[in-house]
């Protein structure tokens, strides 16, 4: 039951061209900055936006082929479509919500069981907590017996401490359903958790897609690099011997990469590769940098420090044993094969 969407659409910045296949039972995630062509994805297939040219298919049945006049109207597209805010309505009680766009008889008994609100059934959604309005929302969004899911930014309405926990939860659902899921979200960490396969777009075009391990490791360009976490050192490349390249960074100094290129780069590094020290560390990395701590976040056993335009992610162990604050000078070293390079403009 794959889903199969085509389409070009003018928006006012730009010209969107989309094409994607998401296989039954698997969740892309498209990713990006606000005004990239996300939602205009999902409201393509959902039937909202006719674009100026497209075509939408589920399972081998056409939604929509406009080179052939051939527009089936949203309501008779089998899509679950879980709105941004989740678009509750607010003089309806749960059990009423749910059953909005549920196919005439249908039972929803079983969804408010699976969701964990029956007993919520006859509660108005005022009196819902966010991770609750949230599985309302999914349970309505099932309801409609969908042959493909749409999630817009699921996440975003809830807390910090209730987002890890629905995180979770959701993930496990959009395993189970085994329905082609498009989930839009801005947060590379929701994409993450949640997609088999994550998909940045950026000015209404797909600029690289694939596991989200797989754009951390080989990032394309510097947008993607930034998006997936990592710091970035602008420089010209230039080949050095050894198989290396050198980096002479605009801030000063040089940066060394195992990735071959030359012009105008960013030197990419996650924080994870970053290790700190009092002074210059006698071992194999080549990549040394002196400067005082700009910040120091704690995050539960870790503890995410910033020299200059580096961020280092240590145990909070090491944060302790080096007994480092705000203002301190330390040494930021990474090793010449973490440092990946991406062509800058």
């Amino acid at each position: 039951m794959a889903l199969r969407i085509d389409y070009s659409h003018s928006l006012r910045p730009f010209d969107a061209h989309v094409e994607l296949t998401v296989a039954a039972g698997e969740t892309l995630a498209l990713v990006g900055p606000s005004g990239a062509g996300k939602t205009t994805t999902l409201r393509v297939v959902a039937g909202l936006l006719r674009p100026d040219r497209g075509m939408v298919a589920v399972d081998g049945e056409t939604w929509l082929d406009t080179s052939a006049g051939l527009e089936r109207p949203a309501e008779q597209r089998r899509v679950g479509y879980l709105f941004q805010e989740y678009a509750l309505f607010p003089h309806l009680d749960v059990a009423a919500n749910v059953g909005f766009g549920a196919p005439r008889g249908a039972s929803i008994d079983e969804l408010l069981e699976r969701f964990r609100i029956g007993a919520l059934a006859r509660a108005r959604v005022r009196e819902l907590s966010g991770g609750e309005r949230q599985r309302v929302a999914l349970a309505r969004a099932l309801a409609r017996r969908p042959a493909t899911l749409l999630l817009d930014e699921p996440l975003s309405a809830l807390d910090a401490h209730t987002k890890t926990t629905v995180r979770g939860e959701l993930h496990e659902l959009l395993r189970e359903l085994g329905l082609p899921t498009i989930v839009v979200t801005h947060d590379f960490e929701d994409a993450a958790a949640l997609a088999d396969r994550v998909g940045v777009i950026v000015g209404g075009r797909i600029v690289q897609q694939g596991p989200a391990a797989g754009l951390v490791a080989e990032p394309r360009d510097a947008f993607v690099a930034s998006l997936t976490g990592a710091s970035l050192l602008p420089g010209v490349a230039r080949a050095a011997p050894d198989g290396l390249t050198e980096v002479v960074l605009d801030g000063g100094g040089s940066a060394w990469s195992t990735d071959a290129a030359t012009g105008r780069v960013g030197v990419a590094i996650h924080a994870w590769e970053v290790a700190l020290a009092r002074e210059t560390p006698d071992d194999s990395s080549l990549n040394h940098f002196r400067g005082a701590i700009t910040s120091v976040v704690p995050l539960g056993n870790r503890a995410r420090v910033r020299v200059g335009d580096l961020v280092a992610e240590i145990s909070s162990a090491s944060l302790d044993r080096l007994a480092l604050q705000e203002g301190d000078v330390v040494v930021a070293s990474f090793k010449a094969t973490a440092a990946r390079l991406v062509p800058l403009a």
